[in-house]
């Protein structure tokens, strides 16, 4: 990869960091092959993972700078940055894969040596058996027969306090469903309760209304024969508006007719 792209100091700083860890990944794993004992290649092995990690955030890092500075590099620049850090993935990941290939190895000589370890067991195991006696031997048989019974019964207890808190976690989970049950019973309730008194404001809305409309119209028939009653009192010789009943003449008006009344006779 070419090392003449142009960078700012910051992407330059992360760049050695990562070369180095890159540099340090290469040296180790050539020294696996030349250790022999199996626990310091796997405490070699388990160093250079955590070099790994510590190059994948320093990857991150760089992508994270080259995001922020991707709008003051120019495009040319910008794309070999990319293909740098492309680069850069790409040997991790061999170097990713080469620790699964040291870790599948190492697995495969620790069973091998955990194996070996069973067999010479196995072989104490005989040994003492051939020099027991009889009675020892019969001894030991109970002595085994009576631990695997307690073993039994603690399973037996095991099983049977599953059980128990099984049974009352199914007890619980019926309660618990029959209070939802109530609940949405009661919100059924609640939803029907709120329904009706929606449509009664309605009634009661429309009620208003036309009561509203009744007093506005009785509310005029006043104002009008209150008007008719104003004017007749000003003008009552006016012969468009007609007397209203119970609205006498004036008193001077009746004495005038009666004087004139006598005097004609």
């Amino acid at each position: 990869m070419a090392s003449d792209v142009p960078m700012s100091p910051e992407l330059e700083q992360v760049d050695g960091e990562i070369q180095d860890i890159f540099r340090a990944l290469q040296n180790g794993f050539q020294k696996i092959d030349k250790i022999k004992d199996a626990n310091r290649q796997s405490k070699q092995l388990e160093d250079l993972t955590a070099k790994m990690r510590e190059c994948k955030r320093l990857i991150k890092e760089f992508d994270r700078i080259l995001k922020e500075e991707e709008k003051k590099n120019p495009p040319d620049v910008n794309k070999q940055l990319n293909e740098k850090k492309q680069f850069m993935i790409k040997e991790l990941n061999s170097y990713v894969t080469l620790r699964k290939t040291y870790q599948s190895s190492l697995g495969n000589k620790r069973i091998e040596l955990f194996d070996t370890g069973n067999d010479q067991v196995a072989e104490d195991t005989v040994q003492m058996a051939s020099e027991m006696s009889n009675q020892e031997l019969i001894h030991a048989g109970w002595k085994q027969m009576d631990q695997t019974d307690q073993a039994i019964e603690r399973s037996k207890m095991v099983v049977a306090q599953t059980v128990e808190v099984g049974a009352q976690t199914a007890a619980t989970l019926m309660q618990q469903t029959e209070q939802m049950k109530r609940i949405g019973n009661e919100l059924d309730s609640v939803h029907f309760s709120l329904k009706k008194a929606s449509q009664m404001v309605k009634e009661i809305g429309r009620q208003v209304a036309t009561d509203k409309c009744i007093m506005a119209f009785l509310f005029l028939i006043v104002c009008g024969v209150i008007a008719i009653i104003v004017v007749k009192i000003v003008n009552p010789h006016n012969k468009n508006i007609p007397d209203i009943p119970g609205l006498a003449p004036p008193a001077m008006n009746r004495r005038l007719l009666s004087i004139d009344a006598f005097g004609g006779l």
